[in-house]
């Protein structure tokens, strides 16, 4: 299982938002360019950004910064925010290695799924925000979590087989910075129902026994913003998990 290092951007800051809410901010003393470099320097081998200024006004609005983060880490990245046309999925794509769509797989499943079958699998990270209903059923929320849906999380992922997924990042909502550990049991069942799929679990994560629970159920990564950013995941307990470490 690889650690993934997230970077949230918001007016050209390192960010965190707790449970994906503009209104419970955290900001932290980083430029993203040199925090990109140092995860490259650790070992890490790709970087998700997510321009939070992009989420908000349904546009990308960072590039230039991501691209400047891209080219003075060397790192693959991953890039999500905005990204609900197909030329900005392409103006995503000419800097980062894989674009996430998030509200549009819910939202426009004929639209994604064709940009599934032009773009390639390899190419687009769908992002499947979940909630837990009552009955334990996860159901994915849309518009930066805004909005829930009636789709579940079997519906979001089986429509999209047929176009070639290849990659869901899944993050459960109720556990985003908050740094209470990720939901295991949801992580297992994606990995048992649909082995084809690499899914990169998001949501909770505080240490290195965190990750080695999440590389035993079988995920093909974890995305980590705050425990990296306030030191609860330390860089040498990060090794066994960075590819170049």
């Amino acid at each position: 299982m690889e650690l993934i290092p997230a970077i949230d951007i918001r007016d050209g800051r390192c960010v965190r938002l707790l449970r994906g809410d503009f209104d419970r901010e955290t900001r932290y003393d980083f430029d993203p360019v040199e925090l990109a470099v140092r995860y490259r320097d650790a070992g890490a081998r790709w970087l998700h950004v997510v321009d939070l200024d992009g989420a908000k006004r349904g546009q990308p609005q960072n590039l230039p910064l991501v691209e400047r983060m891209h080219d003075a880490s060397g790192l693959k990245i991953q890039l999500g925010g905005g990204l609900r046309t197909r030329a900005d999925v392409e103006r995503a794509l000419s800097i980062a290695e894989r674009a996430v769509i998030g509200s549009l797989a819910v939202t426009e499943p004929t639209t994604v799924g064709a940009w599934l079958d032009e773009l390639g699998g390899e190419r687009l990270t769908l992002a499947l925000d979940v909630r837990l209903g009552a009955d334990g059923t996860p159901t994915v929320a849309t518009h930066g979590w805004t909005q829930g849906s009636a789709v579940t999380l079997a519906d979001a992922v089986e429509r999209y087989l047929a176009h070639g997924l290849r990659h869901v990042l899944c993050t459960d909502i109720d556990r985003d910075g908050a740094l209470s550990g990720p939901n295991l049991g949801l992580y297992a069942d994606c990995v048992r129902l649909w082995p084809g799929v690499a899914f990169v679990a998001s949501g909770g994560v505080r240490d290195a026994r965190d990750l080695a629970a999440l590389a035993h159920v079988g995920v093909a990564g974890a995305v980590s913003g705050k425990a990296l950013l306030e030191g609860t995941l330390t860089p040498e307990e990060m090794k066994p998990f960075l590819p170049a470490a």
